[in-house]
This record gives C-alpha cells, sequence and structure tokens, in this order.
C-alpha cells in the first residue's frame, strides 16, 4: 500500500502545483502547459483509482483536444495583454468583492458539508464485477442514463449552433454561393459564344456580360 500513496501524493501535489500556477502564470502559453500538465496527473489519479476510461478519456478529450486548441488559438491570436492590463486598478474593487463572495461561499460549503450516512443506499443498481469499468460505465450510461446523455448531447448541440451562429457575419463585399442559383443554370446560361476578330479583344461590355 506504501507505493499507491506515494503515486497518489506524487500526481496529487503535481496536479494542484500545476493548477496555481495555471493561475499565478504571467505568460499564456505557459498557463496552457502547466494545464496540461495538471490534466495528465489528474488523469494518472484516475488509474490509481481503477478508472482507467477516465484517464484515457482526460488525455485523448482534454489534452488531445481542448488544450491543445486552447495552445494554438493563444499563439495565433497574438493578444496584447499589455493592452488589457491597463484596466486592472480600475476593476480591482470589484473583483475583490466578487472574489471575497466567491471564497466566502467555498468556506461555508467546506465547513459546513457533511456526507450523508445513506448515500451508498441511493445506489439502485449493482455494480457489476465481472466487467471492466469501461464496459460497466458503457451499459449504466447506455441504459439507464440514456436519456440524460441524448440531452446533453442535444445541449452542446445546440451550444454548437449557437456560437456559428454568434460569429457569422455576411459581407456586402464578398460574393456568396447559391445553390438554387446555381442548379438552376442552363448550357445557355453558362457558356457563351463569341467571335473576336483577329488581333483585338472582347469590348468592355462583353467582358463584363461574360463575368457576370
Amino acid at each position: 500500500m506504501i507505493l499507491p500513496a506515494l503515486f497518489f501524493y506524487l500526481f496529487a501535489g503535481i496536479c494542484v502545483a500545476s493548477a496555481v500556477m495555471v493561475i499565478v502564470s504571467r505568460n499564456p502559453v505557459h498557463s496552457v502547459l502547466y494545464l496540461i500538465l495538471a490534466f495528465v496527473n489528474a488523469s494518472g489519479l484516475f488509474v490509481l483509482m481503477g478508472a482507467e476510461f477516465l484517464g484515457m478519456m482526460l488525455i485523448v478529450v482534454y489534452v488531445g483536444a481542448v488544450a491543445v486548441l486552447f495552445l494554438f488559438v493563444i499563439m495565433m491570436l497574438d493578444v496584447d495583454f499589455l493592452e488589457l492590463r491597463e484596466g486592472f486598478i480600475e476593476y480591482l474593487p470589484v473583483g475583490l468583492v466578487i472574489g471575497g463572495i466567491f471564497l466566502f461561499e467555498l468556506l461555508l460549503t467546506v465547513g459546513f458539508w457533511v456526507i450523508n450516512p445513506g448515500v451508498s443506499k441511493t445506489i439502485t443498481a449493482a455494480i457489476p464485477t465481472n466487467v471492466s469499468n469501461t464496459e460497466a460505465l458503457g451499459l449504466v450510461l447506455y441504459t439507464k442514463y440514456i436519456h440524460y446523455f441524448q440531452l446533453a448531447g442535444m445541449v452542446l448541440l445546440v451550444a454548437m449552433i449557437g456560437a456559428i451562429v454568434l460569429t457569422l457575419r455576411h459581407k456586402a463585399s464578398v460574393k456568396r454561393q447559391d445553390i438554387n442559383v446555381q442548379n438552376a443554370r442552363t448550357p445557355d446560361m453558362a457558356m457563351a459564344m463569341r467571335k473576336v476578330a483577329p488581333g483585338q479583344g472582347l469590348s468592355d461590355a462583353d467582358a463584363a456580360e461574360w463575368v457576370k
């Protein structure tokens, strides 16, 4: 039992230290790198608890997709953080008030939180012991909680569509594609025959009509 305990304290200590460095680091690229380190150590904690599926999902989804996406976005945007810090003193009192409220709520939660003795009896389905935790999670997620799973997918779909709608901008100077107009085109509309005299080109009117 000594070796698992040592790994637990190792992963937990690095995870907490990495989370703190994500907040206090001045360079946003370094913050993302510390975030990746925190995810990796949290994955190690999941493996120690026997939930290797959640650990691997944390690596694949959060480290392999989300954190790397954050890193590339931060590096490509090249945000001027000196300009963002100009109003720091102006909004400092409001930030301290909001932070104090959150700290007060956190202390209330930690100080008065008590585990219900009957929480173990709320489990209505027995956890199978002859299958892996990945298979057991799939059996529960896609049978008993399938409606909640589908509802979560719908929420994510609505959020994705909303993000597309909010960021989509139609520019008048950009020629857009119209599928109905393209499908209604005939050979006479798509091609025009012009007889060009030797040594001469199309007139401006013919050229404009051809481009149109």
